[in-house]
């Protein structure tokens, strides 16, 4: 038997119940984080009994990784378009990714912050991932490319270069994070990447 329509889906044009399950975690996800997030409050979100969810998705991990990768592309959907390889200079560009990152990280890594002790979640969400999506995926393809071009040195480590800036993102945001009640200090952009393509050696 199909499983009892939410309210909210019947009419004709309404979104399929996966899809409107999938729509009501991420709005619990955005508003609230993962932390403590049940069965129960996404089907009260939804509309749906609780068994529901069930009909649709393995279990409730599986759900909630997939309402996190579309949170994320959510985010993404509302930053600036990133610069493409040859464009502008590497400097300027590179600025570009950078505040885009911490632009991101902001928005999303609070959320991931409540999976740190369901590691099946953080699993079934890499799982979801395919190469070019992720911004550090792009950020590393955007390096490869520049040095093909000629426009970086033919020998530097592109993707060293990108775990620095991933890993400065990361440092901004968890530091807010483990410490709620401080101001987390934001990295100047401009000596951050002007730093990077000089390097700090004599």
């Amino acid at each position: 038997m199909s499983p009892r329509r939410a309210a909210a889906l019947r009419d004709d044009d309404s979104p399929s119940l996966r899809e409107h399950l999938i729509a009501s975690t991420e709005r619990i996800i955005a508003s609230h984080g993962t932390a403590g997030l049940t069965v129960r409050a996404i089907a009260r979100e939804a509309g749906v009994a609780d068994g529901v969810l069930y009909n649709h998705f393995t279990d409730r991990e599986e759900l909630i990784a997939t309402a996190l990768r579309t949170h994320v592309r959510t985010v993404e959907e509302s930053l600036a378009p990133l610069p493409d390889p040859g464009a502008g200079t590497v400097e300027a560009n590179l600025r570009a990714y950078l505040a885009y990152g911490l632009t991101m990280h902001r928005a999303i890594l609070p959320a991931f912050a409540g999976l740190l002790n369901r590691p099946t979640v953080l699993t079934r969400f890499a799982e979801l991932d395919e190469h070019g999506e992720q911004w550090r995926d792009r950020l590393t393809d955007y390096l490869r490319a520049e040095r093909a071009l000629g426009r970086l040195d033919p020998d530097a480590h592109v993707d060293t270069a990108a775990a620095m800036l991933v890993g400065i993102c990361h440092d901004t945001v968890l530091a807010g994070l483990l410490q709620p009640d401080t101001s987390p200090t934001e990295p100047a952009i401009e000596p951050v990447v002007a730093t990077l393509l000089t390097g700090i050696g004599r």
